[in-house]
Order: C-alpha cells, then sequence, then structure tokens
C-alpha cells in the first residue's frame, strides 16, 4: 500500500521540483531578484504539507522512522522537518506552541512554526540577552509585525514552571512543547500541570546507555555550566527515565533525531495509526550515541545519579 501512494504521489513531487528549478533558473536568465526567501520558504513547506495531507487521507505514513522526514531551518539538526511532518499527519489543531529555552530565537524548535505556519508562540530563556535578541529577532520579521510571540525571561524551575506558563497565557492544549535546559528537564516536566501538548520534544542525555533510567538530582539552581570537565556530562535525564516519565503521563516515544539526544513522545490519543512506539534501543541507533556511551559514560557513570 505504502510503495502504491508513494507512486501516486511522485509525479506530482516531481513536478513542484521542476517549477521551483524552472523559476529560478528563469530568474536568473532575466537578471531579475530571487523571490523573498521567507515566502520561498512557506510556499515549499505548504507544499510538503499538502503532500503529506495526501497521505494521510490514505492511512499510510510515508516515512517508516520519523529521522528520515528531517530537514533544518531554525533548529539546531534536523527537527523542523520532524516536527512538520508529526503535525502534518495528525493535524495542526491549536497552532500554538511552546518553547523552554529557546535561546536567541534563531535557532529553536518554535521559530519555523512561528515564522511559517502562522503558530502563535510562548518561549522562555533564562538569559535576558537571549530573550533581549529574540525579541529583535522576531520583530525584525514581517511574520510577526503585527503579533510577535510572547517572550519572558525566567530560569525555569519545577516550583514556578506552571505559574510561568500561566501567567504568559498559554494554559491547555498546545500543538508543540518543546523542552531543552540542560539540567532539570526531567523535573520539570514532571511538574507541568498547566499546559497538554500533543507532541513534545525533549533533550535527554545519550551518554547513558540504553538500560539505565537516571536522571540528576534536583537542585533548582542547578547550571551545567558552572561545572569543569566530566562534571559538564553531568545534566539531564536518560531516555529510558524520560520514556518511563511520559508513558506515566501517557505519552510515548515515536523516535528521535539523528544524533538520538532529542526524543519525539507523542500523546496517546493521537496519531497511533501513523506513529506506532518504537524503541530506545532505535533511537540511539546512531554514530553519535554509540561513540558517545563508549567514549565518556565511564567518565560520568558513578556521578550522583537518581534511579527513577
Amino acid at each position: 500500500m505504502k510503495r502504491l501512494v508513494k507512486k501516486a504521489l511522485r509525479p506530482a513531487v516531481d513536478r513542484l521540483r521542476r517549477l521551483v528549478k524552472d523559476s529560478v533558473a528563469e530568474s536568473i536568465k532575466q537578471n531579475v531578484a530571487a523571490p523573498d526567501q521567507d515566502v520561498y520558504n512557506q510556499q515549499i513547506q505548504r507544499s510538503i504539507c499538502n503532500q503529506y495531507a495526501l497521505f494521510r487521507s490514505t492511512g499510510a505514513a510515508p516515512y517508516p522512522n520519523i529521522r528520515d522526514a528531517g530537514f533544518r531551518v531554525y533548529s539546531q539538526s534536523e527537527e523542523d522537518g520532524i516536527i512538520l511532518y508529526v503535525l502534518s499527519m495528525i493535524g495542526f489543531k491549536t497552532r500554538r506552541v511552546v518553547e523552554i529555552c529557546c535561546g536567541a530565537g534563531e535557532e529553536c524548535m518554535a521559530t519555523n512554526l512561528i515564522l511559517n505556519h502562522g503558530f502563535d508562540g510562548f518561549l522562555f530563556d533564562g538569559s535576558e540577552d537571549n530573550i533581549r535578541c529574540a525579541d529583535a529577532f522576531f520583530r525584525s520579521k514581517r511574520d510577526c509585525l503585527l503579533y510577535p510571540p510572547t517572550l519572558a525571561a525566567a530560569w525555569v524551575t519545577a516550583e514556578n514552571v506552571n505559574d510561568l506558563l500561566s501567567k504568559s497565557g498559554c494554559a491547555g492544549e498546545v500543538d508543540l512543547f518543546s523542552l531543552d535546559i540542560d539540567g532539570n528537564d526531567y523535573w520539570v516536566w514532571d511538574a507541568i500541570t498547566t499546559i497538554n501538548p500533543r507532541l513534545f520534544v525533549v533533550e535527554t542525555h545519550n551518554v547513558i546507555p540504553a538500560d539505565k533510567s537516571l536522571v540528576i538530582e534536583y537542585r533548582p539552581d542547578f547550571c551545567y555550566l558552572k561545572q569543569t570537565g566530566a562534571a559538564r556530562m553531568y545534566l539531564g535525564a536518560s531516555l529510558l527515565a524520560m520514556v518511563k516519565l511520559c508513558r506515566r503521563r501517557g505519552y510515548r516515544l515515536i523516535g528521535g533525531h539523528r544524533h538520538g539526544f532529542n526524543a519525539f513522545f507523542l500523546r496517546e490519543d493521537e496519531g497511533q495509526k501513523f506513529f506506532p512506539e518504537v524503541s530506545i534501543e532505535s533511537v540511539h541507533d546512531n554514530h553519535w550515541s554509540r561513540w558517545n556511551q563508549e567514549t565518556n559514560w565511564p567518565l560520568v557513570k558513578d556521578m550522583p545519579w537518581k534511579q527513577v
């Protein structure tokens, strides 16, 4: 069935590629300016979403592994493509995205959805400088001219996260929640009750082997950057620890990006026929995870990890 669907869609994809190629070639030939890059990105991504919609209507998923859908626009790696794939297959609903630890805005999980798909963004970061940069970045974009994302500078802890989310106005269901604070990620996610994400993306610590359910001990002021040497690798949570927490919260692991530390979890009432649960081993089946565990796990295995 999947082969038939792919075969049926191939002519449309080939036509789209030819149209784009011919348009660019004609612009060069006539010595005219190339299309606005933001508009170009939006047109291409809408075409991709339309292709996914066709697959959704047949009940078939085009990729056996979500990492195969990856591409990078504003994300650090290829998470933008994976996020767009999953949300397109389950359908955009609230068009709201929350990100904790958004950095300066130009490189984060939420930006592509905000700029190219009209999402309402609620972004947090512990650095006031990052938030000032993010504010300038989004306000420089015409797509955010009238309605920029909500930005907040705050050191996020298990104790204050729900209050911060409530005050920002993002309480309730959101299409995407991204969490990457390089520290208390497990404890913050465990504490959250204010939002109800459909898709959850979180950085896990793939230095820890797949069979170990370990997290750092909770300290509200934890910052790995204050450590030196191998101690800088004492942070976050293993993928197994996060899988167990997510199962308790009603989420299943559906895959990871190609480096194996950013993991994607889907709420149990979403996309069951397209995105079955996958194993931790399959997410760690990549060069970086294998090297990290072989090389660095012996350096940090005796640190004060907490079994969960």
